[in-house]
């Protein structure tokens, strides 16, 4: 039987076990020493909330998260589980808050950034960086493109991005009628009074023109509503200040079209022709190159051979050779058959292509040209070899024929 002892061992047991789950079970982290508390609510360990960590809190973050009911707390003691689990997780929050400040020291900042409020007003423009010129006393039926050509002699023009049109303006009244005066924007500064020097009181069409800095007045209230808005383009856009200084040698404003280089010949040709002679295709080629080399360099010939108008196209490497080219080919006579010569418009397909019938007769029509081909070849090399009975003869009878002449030549009259 258990003795007295035994027993009061038990019971002692018991009353620990009890008074642990009403306390929760501790753990302590071994490397920074943090004692943290089993939440049997919530299944997770919190940090044991006591004087020590209060104390630690305090002198680390500086902030004084000590409230009525945790004074009362610390100074009374846990009473119940209940007061003692409140108080654990709303301490256990604010540590988790600060610790976050803390992870990232910039949060707190930005939350103390305001933004600068800001009142869309007119802009200006600073002297020493405008570019901007007024001209004024312009003939009124002036043109863009003379407005351009008379202010490019002073400078480089600035472009629109979106448009690449120049930045030049003719002013007009209210009925839309020329008043006469205009706006031109430089791409450098020094163009400005380059201007000035050399176009200001000069004569244009009879006309004496003004030009000095241009100056921006404000007329009546900003209104943001119609400023431009700014198209956000995916692709990167090069500085046009770049463009316009790059030393690369832009195209010409009147280049030609690449089409504008082929020439194309008709009624050089029947597509029959080919079917009797395939050969002839390259005569004709070789033939319409050199004769078209005559007018500049070529750089492409070809042959439509199953086209019914019997095309032909001549490429070139300029495209005033290729006028040339067609004023001189244009209603000659070819193989008793008038041509016609033009330029290509860049969308006519001349290419024809053959049907599966048409393709079996000319394979037919190969084969029976090999076939008769090949039969005369037999037929010379035949007539060509003689028998060998007739060899014989012959030799015989040139012997004999010898033999009478040696004869006849012995006899004497």
């Amino acid at each position: 039987m258990a003795t007295d002892d035994d027993f009061q061992v038990q019971l002692q047991m018991e009353e620990e076990e009890r008074q642990k789950a009403q306390e929760g079970y501790t753990y302590t982290d071994p490397n920074d020493g943090t004692v943290y508390e089993w939440d049997m609510q919530r299944n997770a360990w919190f940090p044991k909330v006591d004087d020590d960590f209060l104390a630690a809190y305090q002198a680390s973050y500086g902030v004084n998260t000590t409230t009525e009911s945790e004074g009362n707390v610390a100074a009374e003691g846990q009473q119940s589980s209940s007061g003692s689990t409140g108080t654990q997780q709303e301490s256990s929050k604010q540590a988790k808050q600060a610790q976050k400040r803390k992870s990232e020291p910039g949060l707190h900042k930005k939350n103390h950034i305001f933004p600068i409020s800001y009142t869309p007003r007119w802009f200006e423009i600073d002297e020493d960086k405008n570019t901007n010129v007024y001209v004024s006393g312009l003939p009124e039926d002036i043109t863009m493109q003379e407005f351009q050509e008379l202010m490019t002699k002073c400078g480089i023009i600035m472009v629109e991005e979106e448009t690449g049109a120049p930045k030049l303006k003719l002013y007009k009244d209210s009925e839309g009628n020329l008043k006469g005066d205009g706006l031109c924007s430089y791409l450098k500064r020094e163009s400005v009074a380059l201007a000035i020097q050399l176009l200001d009181d000069s004569d244009f069409r009879g006309s004496r023109i003004h030009v000095e800095p241009a100056k921006f007045a404000v007329k009546g209230e900003y209104d943001p509503s119609l400023k431009k808005k700014k198209k956000n383009n995916k692709k990167k856009k090069k500085n046009p200040q770049e463009k316009l200084l790059n030393w690369k040698p832009e195209k010409t404003f009147h280049q030609r079209k690449r089409n504008e280089q082929v020439v194309i010949i008709k009624h050089m040709f029947e597509p029959k022709e080919f079917e009797v002679d395939a050969m002839l295709i390259n005569e004709i080629r070789d033939d319409l190159r050199a004769e078209c080399s005559k007018f500049g360099e070529v750089s492409k010939v070809l042959i439509f051979d199953n086209h019914p108008e019997g095309v032909t196209s001549v490429k070139f490497r300029d495209a005033d050779d290729a006028d040339k080219c067609v004023a001189a080919m244009n209603g000659r006579w070819f193989a008793k058959r008038q041509l016609t010569a033009e330029l290509w418009d860049g969308k006519t397909d001349y290419k024809v292509e053959e049907t599966d019938q048409e393709r079996e007769a000319r394979l037919k029509q190969w084969e029976q040209f090999l076939e008769s081909d090949n039969k005369g070849e037999e037929t010379k090399e035949s007539s060509t070899e003689k028998p060998p009975g007739e060899t014989e003869k012959e030799s015989k009878e040139d012997e004999k024929s010898a033999d009478g002449e040696q004869k006849v030549e012995n006899v004497k009259p």
